[in-house]
This record gives C-alpha cells, structure tokens and sequence, in this order.
C-alpha cells in the first residue's frame, strides 16, 4: 500500500514539473510576440538613421543625417505625443541654453560695464563741477523737510535695498571672483578657502536676499503712500528739465516746489521699476506659481508684437530671471546716483533725511518755490498767535 502511494506521489511531482516547465514555455513564447508586436507598433520616423542604414560600424552612419536630427532636437523641436499636456512634446526645451547664454553671457558683461561706467560719470562730474555748495553760507534757522516717519519709509528701503543690492550682486559676478573656470581670471579661487567662502556667502546672503525683500517692499509702499501727493507733475518741471536742473550751470538755481522734476523722475522710477522688482522676485521667491508673461504678452500683442503666449513654466521663470537681474542693475545704477547727490555732491543734502531738519538757505537755493511758502505758513501763523520759537 505504502509502495503504491509512494509511486503515484512520484507520477504526480513528474507532472508537476511538465506542468510548470509547460508554462513557463507558453511565457516566453508570449512575451516574445509581445516584444515584437511592441516593435513593430512604434516605428521611427521615416528620416529616422536605422541600423541597416548604419551598417556594421561607427564609421557607416550618416553624419549630416545624424547632426541635423540632434540640431533640430536642441533646438526645441515639437514631437508627438498621446498625454493630456502636450507641452511635453518638446524632448529639449531648447530656451534653457539660450538663457543659460545671456544670463552668463551679456547680462554679467553689460551689467558690469553700466555699474563701472555710472562710477566714472559721477567721479568726473565731481573733478569738474565739485561738490554744489550752499552759496551764503548757512543761515543758523533750519527747516522741517521730512518728519520721522518719512525718513523711516525712506531708511526702509534703502537699507534692505542695499542688502538685496550686495546680495544680488553676489549671486551675479561671485563666481567670477570665488570660483576659477577656463579663461577666467579669479581671484579667491588663489587663496586656501576661497570656494568654501563663496558657498557660505551666497548660501547666507541667498537668505539675507529672500527676508530683505519683505522690508523692501514695505517701505516702497509706504513712501509710494506718503509722498505720490508731493510727486504728481507740475508745468514748473517742464522748466527745470529743459535746463537740466541747472547741474551743468555754475551759479544758476532754479525756483522749485518741496520736490524738483529730478526728484520726482527719481521716485517714479523707484516706485515703477522698485514694484516690478518686488513682483518678479515674489515669483521667483514662489517658482512656478506665479506665471507673468503669458498675459504680459497677450496685452502687448495688443500692438501687433507677435508675442509667443503659449509658455512653459520653466520658461516663465527663465524670462522672471534675466527680467529680475536687468532691472535691479538699472535700478541700483540710479540710486548710486543718488546717493551721490545726497552725500558728496551737495552740500546740506544728506541733513533732509539724516535729521530731518535743512538749513534755510540751502532750501532757498534749492527749493525756493517750497521754501517761500513755508515762510508765509509761518508768518501767517506768527500773525494768528501761534508763534513757534526759532530754532
């Protein structure tokens, strides 16, 4: 009985195995056929270079064939695909380089040329005109130009501008410094350490970047709140621009109300051009959910431009950038400017926001227009009995 069983056992394990080597037969067949029916589902394009075409070795492949498939695929060219999103066409989003291109190319080059060159106007403007002093002298009786609010708004943003400013500046020519590349002349990359420093200081100074911006903003929309009454045009500008503000004068002054055409330009450049760069650098603070140009292009098309709208997000955030570093370049080219006219370039400027308070001949000169009528609101306030003591 024993012996029977264990013979059938026997028989039932031998068909085990024909079974399970059956199967596995039956699969490989079948995953076969699938393989080959896959092949001959997905074909190559018809220019495609095909293996018989390239014979048994490298030097059978048609190369002008080859380099002008690869060139069009570089270049973003548009394929098929079956998937929702077909932006997912493009194999190569080819813009990538071409902003690579400028953001390491001209816009570093350019960008140190204007910063260099705006230094050198102002350092030959000072040799030939020399600091703009107060003509007669200081009188002794000072005036209120701006309260302590509005030298909060202004050192706001001026300080958190000036950290964005080095910060950003960093991130734009620190490499060319910190880090040594073929044909390139560095400097820290001489000393022990120079990498390492370069990596600590954009690291910290990306961090700095990011939590300035929120005091910058701030303080753009406070001075935008509290000085866009005293900035709105007048027809006196019209006479100060055509004369230059009288900076290529020796001697000459014109008549202008508590804010000159010049300062007036100065702010709605800062507020338009500062706006924008809080905006661009919020979308980059945020990538890829804030996407501008798309409708900034619609509305330009508007005027004919043939603007592309159809943009992937990552092109979006290319275009924020190099948008983002041209306009702090501008911008910081501008208030370097202005730091020299209220510093070094004339004399008693830097006292209307350090205190405060100017000197009444210095605001005669000028600002004669505003400094006239300060003195009739206090004439007219010594006649109502409400005097104030001279300073």
């Amino acid at each position: 009985m024993r012996a029977k069983a264990r013979q059938r056992s026997i028989s039932f394990g031998k068909a085990a195995v024909a079974v399970i080597m059956l199967a596995a037969l039956g699969f490989a067949l079948a995953l076969g056929h699938a393989r080959s029916a896959s092949a001959q589902a997905v074909r190559p394009p018809a220019n495609a270079v095909t293996p018989a075409e390239m014979g048994q070795g490298p030097r059978d492949v048609d190369i002008g064939r080859y380099k002008a498939t690869w060139g069009q695929v570089r270049r973003g060219v548009v394929g098929n695909v079956e998937i929702p999103d077909k932006r997912e066409a493009v194999l190569v989003q080819a813009t990538g380089q071409v902003w690579r291109g400028l953001h390491t190319g001209p816009v570093v080059r350019w960008s140190g040329y204007g910063l260099v060159a705006i230094v050198v106007v102002l350092a030959v403007y000072y040799l030939w005109h020399g600091s703009i002093k107060i003509e007669h002298g200081r009188s002794g009786r000072l005036i209120e130009r701006f309260t302590a609010l509005d030298r909060f708004a202004h050192w706001l943003a001026a300080s958190t501008f000036i950290v964005l400013a080095l910060t950003g500046l960093n991130m734009l020519f620190g490499r060319l410094l910190f880090l040594k590349g073929p044909g390139v002349i560095s400097i820290g990359a001489n000393f022990s350490g120079g990498q390492d420093f370069y990596a600590a200081l954009t690291h910290w100074g990306k961090v700095a970047h990011d939590y300035a911006s929120w005091g910058f903003i701030v303080g753009l929309i406070l001075m935008f709140v509290l000085w866009v009454g005293e900035n709105l045009p007048t027809r006196s500008d019209l006479v100060w621009l055509a004369k230059a503000g009288g900076l290529f004068s020796r001697g000459v002054h014109l008549p202008a109300p508590k804010i000159n055409a010049g300062q007036k330009m100065l702010f709605w450049g800062v507020i338009i051009f500062g706006g924008s760069l809080a905006y661009s650098g919020l979308c980059l603070l945020f990538p890829f959910q804030i996407l501008p140009w798309s409708y900034t292009f619609k509305a330009l098309n508007l005027l004919g431009l043939g603007l592309p709208t159809d943009l992937l997000p990552v092109q979006e955030m290319q275009l924020t950038q190099l948008w983002h570093g041209i306009v702090a370049i501008c911008v910081i080219a501008a208030l370097i400017a202005h730091t020299y006219i209220g510093t070094i370039g004339m004399e008693g400027a830097f006292e209307a926001m350090g205190t405060g308070m100017v000197d009444e001949n210095w605001a005669r000169q000028h600002h004669a227009q505003w400094a006239e009528e300060v003195e009739r609101e206090a004439a007219e306030g010594a006649k109502g009995g409400h005097a104030q003591p001279a300073e």
